[in-house]
């Protein structure tokens, strides 16, 4: 029913939603479904794309305001024709047409602008639902408001919001310009993802316009107009009151925006601000624009001299200190070698406090009045650096090749590896840092030199790199000093250096004593984020839930982008090793809003490695897939990025008992050396998987060498997640040897470990793996217990890929199936699973990887299913298990 995808940019949701809604009516009979949009937001354009999409004919219409009084006018132009006067008689014409244009295929009606549709057509509409509910025919409304008509007429609602950043950006393609992804998503703020604003805009403004995402971008022509004609009839106080706001902001009160434009009594302005449609009210009598644009248009409507002397008057009104600033910078259109100092100190301060935002607009602020090319370039420089620090990622690489530009200094370079950490190029960050850091004079630049320093400490952490982390964390501290901004920004990040050199009590010192230190700022973010952090690693999930949960949004103290998506990495993290898999792919999803909003990398590996496990126990295998798939997008230049993304796909081989895949996945963390964070148990969860894998391949003696000095680390380091997963792969050791002593006792302290800890995850693997190695062993009584237990932890995990195989577990260790479930020839458990599993494409290798039997002992089982069930081969085996079973 449906052709190629029409040309409806960023429309895609919301046509395949009424797509289907039509292939419904198949079944359900009419129905009328509303679509509802400000103007420009593209009602007309999405239903040209659903009329495109559907095979069948459609019958469309569009009201006009001066044809409200003309009765039928809507019906005339569905129609082709003047319809009956009497609405009955015209709603069976009009769904008899809809049907016999439509063929066999469902019919569709579409009537844009419905809100301005005359009456006896609307009520022709409402008669031809009511009399006519088995009819395959829907309709489709758009309005710019609903009525109590329209909203009788459809049972279903579809609002239209606002076009993404990546739909913008698509349409300005289609219109010749190629926006820089920081661009797309300024000009989406700006027309609030409008696409006719949009489309205006970059029609209206020469190219030169795109080139920097700090260029302020005026409201289109059409805006203006209409704005100067709703001021028109808003009187003096009226106008009065939208340029107070216009100069103020929308974040103003109402008491400031009175006393801007000179007002005692503001209301009845408001009232007509209101009528003209240019504000919204809200219940605390603060006005806001009903678009963005109308404030812009309206400064546009001042002129400059008026603009700057409202920003003169409203720099002493605000009580804010950045926001008289910024008023004081936009009443001065020359180079003001004291304001611009000025704004560069409150620049620096903003900066120390953690307001990186703020800083880097101030800095640009005072870059564009300074006269001195040096002084000039160096706090463009700075505020390019503030915007990596906020996490405004696309931001900042779009004013790459105008820092680039500059005289090169230690800044310049700094500040470009500071977004190449961000964005995961490793290599690029090393050279410029290193370079960086030969070309600074320490002495005579100490703050620059810390700078670079807390640089080399974040790269140092993307590297895994504990000790060298330290190194330079203290480095920068001596520089700067502890209170100073790099000072803070070192210490918030060296608890994590000394966790990964395995020194956690150590780390937790650190990070008690900088929480002290900090107080209550956006640093605050920084440190609260590097304790939740170490708090996951040190097996205490409660207190990072508790931590992270309240720094995931970067707009809470002003912070950070990047200390956000770090602080959802490692919740999401927590809720999935607490059973929480619903919130932990919730977390995830808003990771990665933030990840693509902020065009930061660093962070999605982590976010996708929790991502493809919730997924994988959920049975979702392609859904595990793709997110293991997305983890290993650009993940090879730093070990933050790349192990998560092995992680993943070792996790994947590994429920498909493919454990040569295992081995091959994890050989590169393998080979990491002794003192590496790779080493560190407590650190990356990677070595019980690969020690498993070498004891499936019969691999003992490897992997007794491989498990030993893991496990005396382990054990040093006091740390109890740890031993308890390095006991599950020793205790698969002693059952792969047969000594069932050492599996009884290995796998007891496992459990014994997790005690008190609400790690449901960690205990359902040891539960099922203890299981599993006694049913090997021959134990079927206590490995049955052990079992139904995993089978019932895996089950409130939602873990139906482990519930299976904890069930295929059992029937391989002989509990029968229950007698309403078994098939018409009465196989034994074993062979039941055995059966099961061949019919599902596995090979005998594979069925004996996962029962812990030879391939010999699984093709014994075959034989005896073959002469059972009458099969001669896999493939007839295959086919009765695909055949439906019979009701009794």
């Amino acid at each position: 029913m449906l052709i190629e995808r029409a040309g409806c940019v960023g429309r895609e949701e919301e046509l395949v939603e009424l797509a289907s809604r039509l292939a419904l009516t198949r079944a359900s009979g009419s129905a009328a479904v509303l679509v509802l949009a400000d103007p420009g937001l593209g009602k007309t354009a999405l239903l040209r794309g659903l009329a495109d999409r559907a095979t069948t004919t459609s019958l469309k219409a569009r009201a006009g305001a001066w044809e409200q009084d003309s009765p039928g006018a809507v019906l005339r132009q569905l129609l082709g024709e003047a319809a009956p006067a009497d609405p009955v008689a015209a709603s069976d014409l009009l769904i008899a047409r809809a049907a016999a244009g439509a063929g066999e295929e469902p019919g569709l009606v579409l009537v844009d602008d419905a809100d301005l549709a005359d009456t006896r057509s609307l009520q022709a509409i409402a008669s031809a639902l009511r009399r006519h509910p088995d009819a395959p025919v829907l309709v489709v409304l758009t309005a710019t408001r609903s009525t109590p008509f329209l909203g009788e007429i459809a049972a279903e609602t579809v609002r239209i919001e606002g076009l993404d950043a990546a739909a913008v950006g698509e349409l300005a393609s289609l219109r010749g310009r190629v926006l820089h992804p920081a661009m797309a998503e300024v000009l989406t703020r700006h027309t609030a993802g409008n696409p006719r604003d949009a489309v205006a805009l970059l029609d209206e403004l020469p190219a030169s316009s795109w080139a920097r995402p700090d260029t302020q971008l005026p409201a289109p022509v059409h805006v203006r107009e209409e704005v100067e004609l709703a001021l028109a009839g808003c009187g003096a106080d009226g106008c009065a009151l939208a340029e107070a706001f216009a100069i103020l902001g929308e974040d103003a009160s109402l008491a400031q925006a009175a006393t801007l434009a000179g007002l005692e009594d503001p209301l009845s302005a408001v009232d007509a601000l209101v009528a003209a449609g240019l504000v919204r009210t809200t219940s605390d009598h603060r006005p806001r624009w009903r678009t963005p644009l109308v404030g812009v248009a309206v400064l546009a409507t001042m002129g400059a001299r008026r603009a700057a002397d409202a920003h003169q008057r409203a720099a002493s009104i605000v009580d804010d200190e950045v926001r008289r600033a910024r008023h004081l910078v936009a009443a001065t259109p020359l180079p003001d070698a004291g304001l611009a100092d000025e704004v560069a100190r409150l620049a620096q301060r903003r900066g120390d406090e953690g307001a990186w935002a703020e800083a880097a607009a101030l800095y640009r602020d005072s870059s564009r009045l300074t006269e001195d090319p040096v002084r000039r370039d160096d706090r463009l420089i700075r505020s390019v650096d503030a915007l990596v620090a906020a996490g405004d990622g696309m931001g900042a690489a779009a004013l790459v090749p105008i820092v680039e530009s500059l005289r090169e200094t230690p800044l310049r370079d700094a500040v470009l590896a500071y977004l190449a950490i961000l964005r995961g190029r490793a290599t690029e960050a090393e050279v410029r840092l290193k370079r960086a850091w030969d070309i600074v004079n320490a002495d005579r630049e100490p703050e620059t030199a810390a700078l670079i320093a807390t640089r080399h400490v974040l790269h140092s952490l993307a590297l895994c790199r504990g000790d060298e982390l330290v190194t330079w964390a203290d480095r920068a501290i001596s520089l700067a000093g502890r209170d100073s901004a790099a000072g803070v920004e070192a210490a918030a990040i060296r608890g994590l250096g000394l966790a990964m050199a395995g020194r956690f009590e150590e780390a937790h010192e650190a990070y008690a004593l900088a929480a002290r230190r900090v107080g209550h700022s956006a640093q605050t973010q920084r440190v609260t984020m590097g304790r939740g952090w170490l708090d996951v690693l040190s097996d205490e999930p409660d207190e990072a839930r508790s931590r992270l949960e309240g720094i995931t949004d970067p707009r809470v103290l002003g912070g950070s982008t990047r200390i956000s998506m770090w602080a959802l990495a490692w919740l999401a993290r927590v809720q999935f090793l607490t059973g929480e898999g619903d919130a932990a792919l919730q977390t995830v999803a808003a990771g990665r809003a933030l990840a693509d909003e902020s065009g930061i990398a660093l962070v999605t590996p982590l976010l996708e490695w929790t991502a493809t496990e919730t997924h994988l126990l959920r049975g979702s295998w392609e859904e595990a897939a793709r997110t293991a798939r997305a983890a290993e997008v650009g993940a090879q230049g730093y070990e933050i990025m790349r192990v998560p993304a092995l992680l993943a796909r070792a996790r994947i081989a590994e429920a498909r008992s493919d454990f040569r895949a295992v081995l091959r996945i994890l050989e590169p963390l393998a080979q990491a050396s002794a003192g590496s964070a790779l080493a560190e148990p407590a650190i990356w969860p990677w070595a019980e998987t690969y020690a498993a894998a070498l004891i499936a391949e019969s691999r003992l003696e490897e992997a007794d060498d491989f498990l030993r000095p893991h496990e005396t680390r382990a054990r040093e380091e006091e740390h109890r997640s740890a031993q308890a997963r390095l006991a599950t792969a020793r205790g698969r050791w002693h059952g792969a040897r047969g000594d069932l002593a050492g599996v009884r006792d290995t796998f007891d302290r496992a459990l014994g470990l997790l005690d008190g800890m609400p790690l449901r995850y960690e205990r359902a693997r040891i539960t099922f793996a203890y299981g599993q190695a006694l049913r090997r062993a021959g134990r079927r009584r206590d490995a049955e217990a052990l079992l139904s237990s995993a089978r019932d932890l895996w089950d409130g995990l939602g873990a139906l890929t482990y519930v299976d195989a904890a069930q295929r577990e059992l029937r391989a260790g002989g509990v029968r199936a229950p007698r309403g479930q078994r098939g018409p020839v009465d196989l034994t458990p074993q062979e039941e699973t055995v059966a099961e599993m061949v019919a599902s494409g596995l090979s005998n290798r594979e069925v004996a990887a996962q029962l812990f039997v030879s391939p010999k002992t699984v093709q014994y089982h075959l034989t005896r299913i073959y002469a059972k069930l009458g099969v001669r081969s896999r493939t007839e085996l295959a086919a009765m298990a695909a055949e439906p079973t019979e009701e009794p």
